[in-house]
């Protein structure tokens, strides 16, 4: 049987990239192997610890459960998209500012996670952040941290929504 390959388009952090991907070559091997974006990490290869977690669409996926060629035609957002014109989102500098990097495995994963959340969320409860880094396996800082940088950033939008 031969492995047929076939040239893709993926649009990764507002960029076009074409590449060639054969039909069994998962999103996350694409962006790290072949786009050098290394911000996703390779870690369980099941779906079960959100390191590979991109956006896509604005909503996050699992990285290593998608196929290249389902990528094709859709916005990917990986943590690398994030900063912008050389300086870090607001999201990662209340990560900085609120120590919740530690190893920094999971940290990319989580921030794609938060900021989706973040996107679309106008006033969460720390249950409902909780909720939303969920998916997102952290052994080092056992995500108060975490929770607390979106928790400020969150209430930070809406003071300068209501103009505080």
């Amino acid at each position: 049987m031969v492995c047929e390959r076939r040239r893709i388009v993926l649009n990764v952090n507002n960029f076009s990239y074409e590449v060639e991907a054969a039909p069994h070559e998962t999103l996350l091997y694409v962006l790290r192997e072949k786009l050098n974006f290394r911000g996703a990490k390779e870690a369980c290869d099941g779906g079960e610890c959100g390191a590979c977690t991109v956006l896509m669409d604005g909503r996050p996926v699992l990285a290593c459960l998608i196929l290249a060629w389902d990528g094709e035609g859709r916005k990917i957002t990986t943590v690398e998209g994030l900063a912008q014109e050389g300086k870090l989102s607001p999201l990662q500098e209340a990560f900085l500012a609120e120590g919740a990097v530690q190893c920094g495995f999971c940290t990319p994963g989580m921030l794609l996670s938060a900021q989706a959340f973040l996107d679309t969320a106008e006033n969460p409860t720390e249950e409902e952040i909780r909720e939303a880094l969920a998916g997102n396996l952290c052994r080092c800082t056992g995500y108060v941290k975490a929770i607390a940088a979106v928790k400020k950033l969150a209430k930070e939008g809406r003071e300068k929504n209501n103009g505080l």
